[in-house]
């Protein structure tokens, strides 16, 4: 009788894995929306073929809000939670040190694994020195930053890889295509139960600093020029006090922008914002061909139809634009990701959606997708019905949020002077809803920010001391308090008082 209960129960598994798709969420590091030839506002040079067709396989997001640096992105795609969510999770030891108790910091893989999902992850961590293997993975191939501070710095070659929890080894060769080898190897089933529906976490180290190409890229897009960006120097009027004192770039000897810094006597030699621009798109080149020779792996072994493939960026890179040459601050041009989902049979092909969404929505997503209950309250929304219909009514704000380093109860008390920064930016805390996006500094005395994403895109004009946008400002005020509330932020009743208005 038990042998029979065993075959039924049995039987029952195999069919309902038959059903569960598997679900492919490839994550590249520090790119913009902009480095992707398919998107509004990418450099008319560019060539990225294989996302452009990913984008014409499935829903392509225009304004995507994924996370603010490396790390506390990787923790909302752990947990499904903002930072202030994250309990336990901190910077310890040598940079990028880090520490978390998974007892109390839970990845989801973990539950994904529970209920019949081969988990996989490979390539750059960057979020504990506990990877979670054999508790969140199956398998891993995993550059464990936090781990290994000395090697943390080897983003393109020479990188310390632990395989499946042993000891880290010194792999040679370009990181991009390694990473890219071993993801073909689990999707072809070499790393993989064959019986199970998979999950598998592709996170690519490109296109981090020192932004190196493939060798075989490094003549691409020759004579490539990028326009300046109108507020690259200061001042830029009716932007924070803070904002005021950003001056990443200055005029080069031939007028174009080039990196402030380095040795006062080779300043005007430096590399122009052009140059940089170039070799980061270079950057990209091995990105886009290792992306697509995943999805030629799925086509090959009849896995595209039943793989939900998500494709996204920790976050955006400015690159000259508000002065800024990275990320962190709280806008576009420093946040806006790619954000790609495909599923051709399932989900509509060549679609955009213009609705704001956030990094905090993938999880519920992916646990929408696998028929499974979230195991405890997350902060983002499931985006299926943007995805059934990307022209649909989306109800909800788009919240995203700077606490630097800090993370759960760490952040319910927002610090003050120089502990309040992030290198030369503040806390602060962005909400989206339509058209508008609304900003507010965490530091005492800063005015608010208030932007038309569709009539204004750089956002250059606030709006805020307008008083024809007073009610506008006082709803976004009140919204985002709301969605901090909602969300169960300690910090909402301690928000520091914004500059009145004269």
């Amino acid at each position: 009788m038990k042998h029979i209960l065993f075959l039924l129960l049995s039987a029952f598994t195999s069919a309902l894995a038959a059903n569960r798709p598997n679900i492919l969420f490839i994550y590249s590091d520090d790119q913009s929306y902009r480095t992707v030839s398919c998107y509004e506002g990418a450099h008319p040079w560019l060539k990225t073929p294989n996302i452009d067709r990913l984008a014409q396989r499935g829903v392509r997001f225009t304004h995507s809000y994924i996370g603010t640096w490396c790390m506390p992105s990787r923790a909302t795609m752990l947990t499904g939670l903002h930072p202030y969510g994250v309990q336990t999770m901190r910077m310890e030891g040598n940079y990028p040190g880090s520490a978390y108790d998974p007892a109390r910091c839970r990845f989801w893989p973990a539950v994904f694994r529970q209920n019949g999902y081969y988990t996989g992850q490979i390539g750059k961590w960057h979020t504990g020195t506990d990877t979670g293997f054999g508790r969140d993975w199956d398998y891993q191939a995993v550059w464990n930053r936090p781990g290994f501070p000395d090697n943390a710095g080897s983003y393109y070659d020479n990188q310390m890889i632990s395989f499946n929890g042993a000891a880290a080894k010194l792999v040679k060769g370009y990181s991009t295509d390694n990473y890219t080898q071993w993801a073909i190897e689990f999707i072809r089933g070499q790393h993989r139960a064959p019986d199970k529906p998979w999950y598998l976490w592709l996170c690519y180290g490109a296109v981090h600093g020192p932004y190196t190409p493939a060798e075989r890229h490094k003549q691409d897009y020759p004579g490539a020029k990028v326009p300046t960006p109108a507020d690259i120097y200061p001042p830029r009027p009716g932007k924070p006090d803070w904002m005021q004192k950003i001056e990443t770039w200055v005029p080069g000897k031939s007028g174009e922008p080039v990196l402030k810094g380095g040795k006062k006597k080779s300043v005007e030699t430096q590399k122009t914002l052009s140059d940089w621009v170039r070799q980061y798109n270079q950057t990209v080149r091995a990105l886009d061909e290792g992306i697509g020779q995943v999805l030629a792996a799925l086509e090959e072994t009849g896995q595209l139809k039943n793989t939900l493939v998500v494709y996204t960026a920790d976050q955006g890179f400015a690159w000259g634009y508000h002065g800024f040459r990275h990320k962190l601050a709280p806008y576009d041009e420093n946040m806006r990701a790619p954000l790609i989902i495909s599923m051709p049979g399932t989900l509509p092909e060549g679609k955009v959606c213009r609705s704001p969404v956030g990094g905090a929505d993938l999880v519920p997503t992916f646990f929408r997708f696998a028929n499974l209950e979230l195991p405890w309250p997350m902060h983002g929304h499931d985006l299926t019905p943007l995805l059934k219909k990307p022209s649909a009514k989306w109800p909800h704000p788009t919240l995203l949020i700077n606490t630097s380093d800090q993370y759960g109860a760490d952040t319910d008390r927002i610090p003050t002077g120089k502990k309040a920064f992030h290198g030369d930016v503040p806390w602060w805390v962005f909400l989206v809803r339509g058209n508008h996006k609304y900003i507010r500094s965490l530091i005492e005395g800063e005015p608010e920010e208030l932007y038309d994403l569709k009539s204004d895109p750089d956002e250059l004009q606030n709006l805020a001391p307008d008083p024809k946008f007073a009610d506008t400002l006082k709803q976004f005020r009140a919204a985002t308090i709301a969605e901090l509330k909602r969300t169960n932020a300690g910090m909402a009743d301690h928000l520091p008082p914004v500059r009145t208005k004269p």
